[in-house]
């Protein structure tokens, strides 16, 4: 199948070498980034007219995730979760943070090259003159690879709000929201009443949806009742009650989930989205005991998200990339103790607001490592420097993620701890350094 699918298209690229398609993944990633005129283009129809070429109308259900933080730690627990109670699952996430098939994974292993290859091959010969954004390719990959992969159900998150958002063709089976915070302001709004509006765009009329956000906008509340949409709310259908030693009970309508362990991921808020993927999958057609319920929660995992790259000096990765996340981060330093100095290594998009993730980070940093991204998105010193002044630490500036931690670990003490933060892009920069360097070891929890 794989093979029929790359040959198809090469027939239809037929003509000069310049014109073949691509044979690689890395080449197809290239290709998708060039056809297009903008890397954002929001909108459902160009991409639902290539949807209904493939006829791509999943039978399984759907678990829809939008949100401005916790969606890919959400994902992370529902995967885990169903996993625990023996559903084949379909997971599409991004972005990615070192290599694009963690973005489309299929029972628990990202989706082959070859796979992903031959799943844009079929979109490429259906789009013909339809232009696609490289995400709007991926997500109908992803889809196309979950529906040939026959799986139970799909777990998919939303890339960007949720109304105008590729994945928001789909129809769920339930809709979550895991919180709505100041974002993406240029596409999404300039409130939150208006950030909330696009994220509940994923509703559905009379399909179940779960809201995280213990202060929803009203034009989430005001959408769902104009859909007539069933919305649990936290704090009022699902709460969580926790234990001296990190044990929880969920509390949901008619129910209640005792004895559950920690989450597996680190951080306060992660009880938050552990509860919300538990009490989704009650509102789901699926059966999952609570004794597979323990084991998912307690199994989750996620890189990136609070985790301990190594001990000696203490190396923190975390994808904060605005101020809600940001001031998530800096609760999770003051909580976890450091016996020296946090010298934290940043580097971020230019489209952030940098500012916001500098202010709620300054009193938990005593020495800044400042990268510069060089990334179609990515901020230099010169767009950085506004949002350094007036903190307390010192301050240092270099040309990549890479630099900056090198120096930033070189000058730690053992008792000193190291965060990188920022982005994907400079999480993904130092885990992919990591796998190159044998001397460094994962201890995530």
């Amino acid at each position: 199948m794989v093979s029929s699918d790359i040959g198809r298209v090469q027939r239809e690229f037929a003509g000069c070498e310049e014109n073949a398609p691509p044979a690689t993944l890395p080449a197809w990633l290239a290709y998708l980034d060039r056809i297009h005129p903008h890397a954002m283009d929001l909108g459902l129809e160009r991409v639902g007219q290539v949807r209904d070429r493939l006829r791509l109308f999943p039978s399984y259900p759907i678990l829809m995730v939008a949100g401005t933080n916790g969606k890919g730690s959400t994902c992370a627990y529902l995967t885990s979760i169903l996993k625990a109670a023996g559903y084949r699952v379909g997971t599409y996430t991004s972005p990615h943070l070192v290599r694009y098939n963690e973005r489309v994974v299929v029972d628990g292993t990202p989706a082959s090259d070859a796979r992903l290859c031959a799943a844009f091959a079929r979109i490429e010969a259906a789009r013909q003159e339809i232009s696609l954004t490289p995400f709007e390719f991926g997500t109908l990959a992803a889809v196309d690879i979950f529906q040939r992969a026959q799986v139970d159900v799909a777990v998919l998150e939303v890339g960007l709000g949720g109304r105008l958002d590729a994945v928001n063709l789909f129809e769920p089976a339930v809709s979550l929201l895991t919180g709505i915070a100041m974002d993406h302001e240029t596409w999404l709004g300039a409130t939150r009443e208006a950030i909330g509006a696009e994220k509940a765009g994923i509703f559905r009329a009379r399909v179940p949806a779960l809201c995280a956000d213990p202060d929803p906008p009203r034009s989430v509340l005001e959408h769902a009742v104009a859909l007539e949409t069933p919305l649990w709310l936290w704090g009022r259908d699902f709460t969580v009650e926790r234990q001296a030693q990190g044990g929880w009970t969920l509390y949901l309508p008619h129910q209640t989930w005792s004895d559950l362990p920690a989450p597996s991921l680190r951080g306060d808020f992660q009880y938050r989205n552990a509860a919300l993927a538990l009490a989704a999958l009650q509102r789901l057609p699926v059966r999952v005991t609570p004794e597979q319920g323990r084991r998912g929660i307690s199994g989750a995992v996620l890189p990136g998200r609070f985790q301990t790259l190594r001990l000696s000096p203490q190396v923190i990765l975390d994808v904060a990339h605005n101020p809600q996340a940001a001031q998530e981060l800096a609760h999770n330093l003051e909580k976890a103790t450091c016996a020296g100095r946090t010298r934290l290594v940043l580097g971020m998009l230019r489209d952030k607001d940098q500012a916001g993730v500098v202010q709620a980070l300054d009193s938990v940093v005593d020495d800044w490592y400042l990268a510069d991204l060089h990334e179609a998105r990515g901020a230099c010193r010169a767009e950085m420097e506004p949002a350094l002044r007036g903190i307390r630490g010192s301050v240092q500036w270099h040309p990549s993620p890479e630099q900056a931690y090198g120096v930033a670990c070189a000058a730690a003490a053992a008792e000193d701890r190291v965060v990188v933060c920022g982005s994907f892009v400079t999480v993904g920069r130092i885990l992919a350094l990591q796998e190159r360097g044998p001397e460094m070891k994962e201890n995530s929890p």
